[in-house]
This record gives C-alpha cells, structure tokens and sequence, in this order.
C-alpha cells in the first residue's frame, strides 16, 4: 500500500511530543507500507532541535529517508507573509477565521502538492493535524485519515477559562468557536480521525457524532528509552520536563515555581530541580540566577541522563490534551513518577503502583517527601514503569496496530467504491 503522509514539520529529531510520535508512527508503519512524506519545513524548530548541524534540513532528510519511500519538503511559508504570525492572527481574526486553519496556508504549497499527486498515486492519505485540512479538497478521491495529537478546540477553550487577562480570554474563546466549526466539518468529511487517548476520542465523538473516530495511542521507542543501573541516582532530586513554549508545560512550571518551591525547599534544602525544556521564560530564568538549586537548562540533546539521575520525576500539568509522551518516557526510564492525575490521561496507570498522585502543593510536598523516605516504595515505581509499557505501550507494536487499521479502511473503500 502506498500511503501519502502530509505533515506540518519535519518529524526529526523525535524529541518531545508532535515530533516523537509522528517520527516513530512514520517509522513503524513503513515497515508494513510505503510511505511517502510530504512536511513543512519549519526552519526555526529544526534550527534549534539540531542545534549542532551545519545543515539542519539535509540532516533530517537523510535520518527520515531510512525509513520513507521518498521525502518532498515544502518550504515554510508563513514568514514571508506581512507581519509574520502576528499579521496572519490579526488577519485571520478580523475575517472571522481560525489561526490554526489560516497558517498553513499558502498558495505555493497548494501547487507542489498538485504537483506531487499528478506524477505520483497513492491509496490512503493520512494528514496529520486539523491544520492541513485546508489542503483536504486534493485528496478527495482517496480514503482520508485525520490525525488529531489533541482535541485542539477543547484546549483553547480550557485556556480560555484559566486566562486572567480579558482580551486574551477573549481571543481564545472566538479562536476555540472558530477552530471547533473546522474540527466539526473536516471531521465529518473523513474517512477515519485518529486520537491519542480514549478520552480525546469519546469527547470529539459526543460532539462531532456522524464522524468516525478510534484510538491510536502514543507509545515509547523503548530501545531508547529504558531503565539504566549503570546510572548513579543522585539524591534528593527533581526533574521536570516539557518545551516551555507550550503553554501547559509553562503553566505546570509556573505552579511548581510559585505554589511548590518555596515550602519544598524549605522542608528539604538539599533537594535541587533541573528543569529541561527549549523556551524558558524571564522568571524562571531569573529564578535559576537567584537559587542555585533550581537549575533550567532549556533544551538538550538528550534527556536520558536527566531522567536516569533524578530521584523524582515531577510532572504538575493540568491543562492540555492527548496523552502526555512525557510521562510515557518517563515511565519507560524507570523513573518515580509525582503527577496530578490529569498528566496521565489515557495512559493506564495506577496510582501508587507505577505513579504517585498529587494535586494541590501541599500533596507535592507530601508526596515528595514520602517517596525521598521509603526505599521500598522508590524500588516498586522503578520496577512497575517499565513493565507497563514493554506490556502496553511499544511503538513497534502501536505502528503495526496503525499499519492494519491502514490496510482495513482500504480495503472498506474499495467495497463501497464497488457497490452499486
């Protein structure tokens, strides 16, 4: 089966979130189909997760061409428009339109992608975020899977709940209305719409019901990320991970700055935080000027190492969507995983087994202090991690679960294509 895989970005490295799931998704399924990958090319995002290459964009291309058929890159288009993305938020909001369906955008990717599907034929096309539907007309004579790696509007409106500033408030409530209106349609039209977690899947079928949803997890490579003895944990130590550019990884870090650190480091004063993610804010930078123990690193090139040294994992978000990968690495490290209940989401964890929960500071405190004081607990968490997700959670597994859904819509189209 050819399948043609029309992303936002270069999913390399796969490294957090979009870019790990698309990357292992791509991966695995290749091994059963041929994939053809057309992605945007997001230079600033490529710039900076590979901070060390002369070249960003041929160095991705030659990882992911491991795996793919062929790869057809389009250029970002969006900073040559009048005012960059500011311009094109304004724009799109005085026309009464969603941001998210107005950035990719662009006439020229319009005509290379006509461009590609003339010399080239594919069965099945899978578009990777709601964002690319405004491409979805071309693909109309073949089966259309839409990917979702969150409810997106429910998101914003969540957002706009939690915003203490009006006009931003305001900006979010019409951007969710908005974006909901596309989800709605676009949904509607496909073929199948793919969600993270059973719960992103039940919410958008509730209110898009005439559209056809199931779930594809998000997994773990755990032949990258597993437990390593080798590895001396230092003692009394926190790791808090996530690009700090995505607002619920900011949120999580604000609350733990604000509403956990000060009584923490105070009941413990040894205890340090490393707080690894690209986009640290002026506070938390200024923070980590000010104390010592509280260190920010932004992004790194590998998080292992910080995973493998921490004695506590600390995960406080509480906004969001999907299924946070982070705590699935996290749980694949071996790591001992704090967590308010709404980071694990869709992932079948089991409070005091293989997470501890906490909700309010006071519980983060507690919590911390009662894992840094039992050993046996500490033990259990390391051991009951990796076992739930070399059980439930490997990508390998995961791709061939995508690869036969695949296979199926195909061969459902071709039945209804055949009869009468």
């Amino acid at each position: 089966m050819k399948v043609l895989w029309l992303s936002h970005l270069i999913p390399y490295p796969p490294k957090g979130g979009v870019l790990q799931r698309t990357f292992n998704m791509i991966k695995e399924v290749s091994q059963y189909h041929d994939v053809t990958l057309v992605a945007f090319n997001q230079t600033q995002l490529l710039k900076a997760s590979l901070p060390d290459q002369d070249d960003p964009l041929k160095f991705a291309v030659s990882q992911m061409g491991k795996f793919v058929e062929s790869i057809h890159i389009i250029g970002s288009h969006k900073s040559k428009r009048l005012g960059g993305s500011y311009g094109l938020a304004l724009k799109a909001l005085l026309g009464g339109k969603a941001y998210n369906m107005e950035w990719m955008r662009s006439r020229e990717a319009r005509r290379e992608i006509e461009d590609i599907l003339e010399k080239e034929y594919f069965d099945v096309v899978h578009l990777d975020t709601i964002s690319l539907c405004v491409y979805a007309d071309l693909f109309e004579r073949f089966p259309i899977v839409l990917n979702h790696h969150n409810f997106e509007s429910a998101m914003l409106r969540t957002r706009a709940s939690t915003e203490s500033n009006f006009l931003k408030s305001l900006y979010f409530r019409l951007e969710a209305s908005r974006l909901y209106r596309s989800e709605k349609y676009y949904c509607s039209r496909s073929d199948l719409n793919l969600t993270c977690s059973d719960e992103d899947a039940d919410s958008m079928q509730n209110l898009i019901p005439n559209a056809r949803f199931t779930t594809v997890p998000n997994g773990v490579d755990i032949s990258y990320f597993y437990p390593n003895q080798s590895v001396q944990v230092v003692k009394k130590s926190i790791v808090i991970v996530g690009g700090l550019s995505w607002y619920p990884n900011r949120e999580a870090v604000e609350f733990f700055i604000r509403r956990i650190w000060p009584t923490l480091k105070e009941r413990i004063p040894e205890l340090v935080v490393d707080v690894i993610g690209r986009g640290p804010t002026t506070e938390m930078l200024r923070l980590a000027e000010s104390d010592q123990r509280f260190r920010v690193h932004g992004f790194v090139d590998d998080v292992r190492d910080y995973l493998w040294q921490a004695q506590v994992y600390l995960c406080p978000i509480r906004t969001g969507g999907g299924t946070k990968l982070k705590i699935l690495d996290a749980l694949a490290s071996g790591c001992c995983i704090i967590a308010d209940p709404f980071s694990c989401k869709g992932i079948n964890v089991t409070n005091g087994v293989n997470v501890m929960y906490a909700r309010t500071p006071k519980d983060y405190v507690d919590e911390i202090i009662k894992l840094l004081e039992d050993p046996a607990l500490e033990k259990g968490l390391k051991k009951e991690g990796p076992k739930l997700i070399r059980n439930q959670y490997s990508y390998s597994e995961i791709g061939k679960q995508y690869a036969k859904i695949l296979e199926t819509l195909l061969e459902q189209d071709s039945q209804t294509r055949k009869a009468p």
